[in-house]
């Protein structure tokens, strides 16, 4: 028989893998983004200052899939801009490989200067 201390051990190293690969994953799963506003970053919509589209859709791209485990495969494109206003809302669409389509919903959470914190849905 296994002697117990064995087990106790090795069921405690087993919790600790657990958490840290949890933390890992929470850490690299992030749906919120902070972006400069500069002069390659930017387009007007309606006036306003805003993210352009292919900066907002790169950006979602990259973190809706970090991990083989987390979230779809998606190509994504937005239809316009992410105005540089609070609670300014666009939906992205994104393509999956088997060619069908999920909507992304996008949103600011805070503008501060020329930095713009926005969040997207999963």
């Amino acid at each position: 028989m296994p002697d117990s201390r064995f087990l106790v051990g090795f069921a405690g190293g087993a919790a600790v893998v657990l958490a840290l690969v949890g933390l890992t994953a929470r850490f690299v799963t992030r749906t919120e983004s902070t972006t400069t506003l500069d002069r390659y970053d930017t387009v007007l919509v309606d006036g306003q200052k805003a993210l352009a589209p292919n900066i907002v859709a790169g950006r979602v791209e990259s973190l809706y899939h970090p991990l083989p485990w987390v979230g779809t495969e998606v190509r994504v494109t937005c239809p316009t801009g992410l105005k540089a206003v609070e609670h300014a809302r666009i939906t992205c669409t994104g393509r999956r490989g088997d060619g069908t389509t999920v909507d992304i919903p996008v949103r600011v959470v805070e503008v501060s200067g020329a930095r713009l914190t926005w969040a997207f849905g999963r």
